[in-house]
């Protein structure tokens, strides 16, 4: 005897609320995109999809997705869909819904608000060619791998590369003024990259600089994030002060080599938290060594480059600021960022791969919320 309809009818919408849009990473009945789902007496269910916008990149996904949940269905003989697209109407209301708000609201950024849960983490250098973006991406791959939400935000501007670094070859869809970012390896990342032709040059003053970071916080759907990594361009200059103003409450991560050269720079990166009241997490020195096929390592770039940044910006705020790690220098760190697969994923087991995992233990931290909760202060 088959179960009654109403019953194959209430499994199906069930179903349906197991399949997350893969794009903004929440059920696709809850976001209002199931406009139908019906069953007829062969057991052929059509489902009507609405998608976000036309010609989404992920049609396929979803069709592959929807078929294999309702499919599973006791009584489901087939699955057919047809993929509509949502109306401007519509597209409000879901921005709205994922926003928690009105829809004509103005954009803030959710990191900078009092209850954020948030982890900000900006990776900084006082100059190019340490590894900083490097870093970036296996610290975001390390710690999503860790079972965080985490996403990253390619704020360097002219020299972008976390995407391809990352395997982040999707293109950014937008959802009415909200754009949601593509994920590689499970974290959700953009970059002006995505929005311009090619390798074309970006060529922008201060003021376009500070709209596009702006906007990268503020209009682009991230979610709930345990961890936002920010890889800032080298130095100090436009973008930090930016990100500074528009992020108070980032932590800075100061990347530098053993070399005294780039030391003295990246201290005086480090050092502009004083100006801005930021705090400084640490300090990674990355290609610390080259280890010899006979065990012993060559030290390319000095040695020490690491802990007398750490030493001297302790000094300098008045509070510790520890030497998280030291990355040796390995050519497979270099490989796996141009193949888009970080070597923490890659090669786990590699000596970069496992300082760098060790790094992300230490900044796989997620901040509590102090909204609501006693500070236990008296007066006196």
């Amino acid at each position: 005897m088959s179960a009654p309809v109403s019953t194959v009818e209430e499994a199906i919408q069930a179903a349906l609320a197991t399949v997350d849009d893969p794009e903004i990473r929440r059920p696709i009945t809850e976001l209002g995109m199931v406009r139908s789902a019906v069953i007829d007496d062969e057991g052929v269910v059509r489902v009507e999809l609405l998608l976000t916008v036309a010609g989404c990149p992920l049609k396929d996904k979803l069709r592959t997705d929807i078929t294999a949940a309702v499919g599973a269905v006791p009584g489901v003989e087939r699955v057919e869909i047809e993929f509509g697209v949502m109306s401007p109407e519509q597209r409000q209301s879901l921005q709205a819904r994922l926003r928690g708000g009105g829809a004509t609201e103005e954009p803030v950024i959710p990191f900078a608000q009092p209850g954020s849960r948030t982890r900000v983490y900006a990776v900084a250098s006082g100059k190019g060619g340490v590894g900083k973006s490097s870093v970036t991406v296996n610290l975001a791959a390390a710690l999503a791998a860790r079972g965080l939400a985490v996403g990253v935000v390619d704020a360097d501007i002219y020299g972008h590369s976390v995407p391809r670094m990352l395997g982040a070859d999707g293109r950014p869809t937008r959802v009415e003024d909200m754009i949601m970012p593509p994920q590689a390896h499970g974290v959700k990342v953009i970059s002006i990259g995505m929005f311009t032709a090619g390798n074309a040059a970006v060529v922008w003053r201060g003021p376009m600089l500070h709209r596009a970071l702006q906007q990268f916080l503020a209009d682009v759907y991230w979610g709930d994030l345990d961890v936002l990594l920010l890889d800032l361009p080298p130095g100090t200059g436009d973008v930090a002060i930016s990100l500074a103003q528009l992020l108070p409450n980032a932590e800075i991560l100061v990347v530098t080599t053993p070399q005294a050269a780039a030391a003295e720079v990246a201290e005086r990166a480090g050092a502009i938290a004083l100006q801005t009241h930021q705090r400084l997490v640490g300090v990674v020195e990355n290609m610390s060594w080259l280890e010899l096929p006979d065990g012993t390592r060559m030290e390319v770039f000095g040695t020490g480059g690491g802990a007398t940044v750490a030493d001297s910006l302790t000094r300098v705020v008045g509070a510790q600021v520890p030497l998280l790690g030291q990355i040796p220098l390995d050519t497979r760190v270099r490989e796996a960022g141009d193949a888009g697969t970080p070597i923490v994923l890659a090669e786990p087991t590699a000596p970069a791969s496992v300082a760098l995992q060790a790094v992300a233990d230490r900044l796989a931290v997620r901040r509590e919320s102090l909204v609501g909760k006693p500070l236990g202060l008296r007066p006196n």
